[in-house]
């Protein structure tokens, strides 16, 4: 793995094009220019650089590297990992386009995780002390900060809860279903998508062992809920997987336990 440096400039991103762009889409909800006048937000896109795009395996930052810099993901996609008590990784994220990645190591200025792609990914950079200062400027960009972050700290807890003392194929359909969600918030098909994520790391963030995670799967596409194509995944009966999330811990699939 390698780490990538920021030094390489690509064109800015047109903010007030992209804002009109997704206008009529779920994607405007994960912008940060919503609610923002066009002076605003060219303000805000002043601030913004896009890097050179990262290889799978690159380090957009590592464990414990000083905090400088928000980023958006572009394109592609991202896993945050951490060591758990007994030194191995542990995948505790994943990162979609339209997300912002960083916000855990605002407060101890360091970042708490490594965050690697998984695939080819573009990242938008919004150095912290500008974007800091920008909001002190521009009260509806530090409440859509706020916002974002407050909905980002609520979706990755509610979703350790759910997952938590729950059987793999329950974790396997809750953590489908939340990136159907998030997909369809981009204004794409919650039911048709690629899944970057190997099931190594799908395991790993669901605490189960990959062959687990892959018996887990086979059952689902014997069950008829969904259909994998190499990377691709097509959901075909959501109804049933969130009926698997309904259930009680107690399962008639006898897909196999944990680690």
């Amino acid at each position: 793995m390698t780490a990538v440096s920021g030094s390489a400039k690509y064109p800015k991103i047109r903010l007030f094009d992209i804002r009109k762009a997704c206008s009529t889409c779920s994607l405007r909800e994960l912008c940060l220019p919503v609610g923002l006048g066009r002076e605003d937000t060219e303000a805000l896109e002043r601030i913004i650089e896009q890097s050179r795009p990262l290889r799978k395996g690159d380090r957009l930052c590592s464990l414990g590297q000083p905090f400088t810099t928000l980023h958006v993901v572009y394109s592609g996609s991202l896993k945050s990992i951490t060591v758990d008590h007994n030194g191995k990784d542990q995948v505790i994220a994943f990162h979609l386009p339209g997300e912002l990645v960083g916000l855990d190591a605002i407060g101890a200025d360091r970042h708490p995780s490594t965050i690697e792609a998984l695939e080819t990914t573009s990242v938008c950079k919004l150095p912290f002390v500008h974007l800091e200062e920008l909001a002190r400027q521009i009260p509806g960009l530090q409440r859509q900060l706020l916002r974002i972050m407050s909905k980002e700290i609520f979706d990755d807890h509610e979703l350790l809860q759910v997952v938590a003392r729950r059987k793999a194929e329950q974790r396997l359909a809750i953590l489908l279903l939340s990136l159907s969600q998030r997909f369809a918030r981009r204004g794409l098909s919650r039911t048709r998508f690629r899944l970057s994520m190997s099931r190594h790391d799908l395991g790993n963030f669901l605490g189960l062992a990959p062959e687990t995670t892959s018996r887990v799967f086979k059952r689902f596409m014997e069950l008829g809920w969904l259909k994998v194509s190499g990377k691709e995944i097509e959901l075909l009966d959501l109804a049933a997987l969130q009926g698997m999330t309904a259930k009680p811990e107690t399962t008639p699939l006898e897909a196999g336990g944990g680690r």
